[in-house]
């Protein structure tokens, strides 16, 4: 039986892929505001993600400071948009500067300031390549929901923080968030339509395909 990797070895991964200073500076800004981006190994992940479905249209739940969003515009189509949707309009505005940093031109990044449960029900069926969730814990299954709604055939969904703190591995952990996380888990490893894998990088990022059926 694996006995898992030293912490040398996981920080090697984590940083195999290095940020430039746009990233590192979208992480200062998020840490004077209080909010926690996906780590450098999970970016990296999502960047790969974009690139190998060739995502042209990409719904993020969770703005934050731009750190996953420019990760994975750095991975999408050079034609392709970012729609990304957070309860917080000064992180938006924090992230636009990111983005902008990046060199990224307006018009390929829509940003909309609300909750999500409010804005995803308003965006079109199975026009989304890829779905990124780094919201609200609590409503994770409502994301997944929405986004097997979103998602074409053969799109990706993702969400940070699977792990939670290592919590969600541990059965005596019973709190709101960790049960909520625990059982997407559950759900998403025993869908029918999806593809599941939960990769352990960061906090852990819980991924999935959304399968061809017959007639989509």
């Amino acid at each position: 039986m694996a006995t898992g990797l030293k912490p040398a070895s996981w920080n090697y991964a984590e940083e195999f892929v290095s940020e430039d200073d746009v990233l590192r500076n979208a992480r200062a800004r998020a840490t004077e505001v209080g909010v926690a981006p996906i780590g450098c190994g999970g970016g990296a992940a999502l960047r790969f993600l974009a690139a190998v479905t060739e995502a042209r249209a990409v719904v993020e739940i969770g703005t934050g400071t731009g750190v996953s969003g420019v990760w994975m515009m750095r991975g999408m189509r050079p034609d392709g948009v970012l729609t990304t949707v957070d309860t917080e309009a000064e992180h938006q505005r924090l992230a636009k500067e990111a983005f902008t940093e990046a060199g990224i031109p307006s018009q390929r990044v829509r940003l909309i300031p609300g909750a999500a449960l409010d804005v995803l029900p308003r965006l079109t069926d199975g026009h989304y390549d890829m779905v990124f969730a780094d919201g609200d814990k609590r409503e994770y299954s409502a994301y997944l929901d929405e986004a097997m709604r979103l998602l074409r055939p053969g799109g990706i969904v993702a969400f940070d923080n699977a792990l939670w703190h290592d919590r969600v591995a541990d059965p005596a952990q019973r709190d709101e968030e960790t049960v909520a996380i625990r059982e997407l888990v559950r759900t998403v490893g025993e869908h029918e339509s999806l593809l599941p894998v939960l990769l352990p990088v960061g906090d852990g990022l819980l991924v999935a395909k959304k399968v061809w059926t017959p007639g989509s």
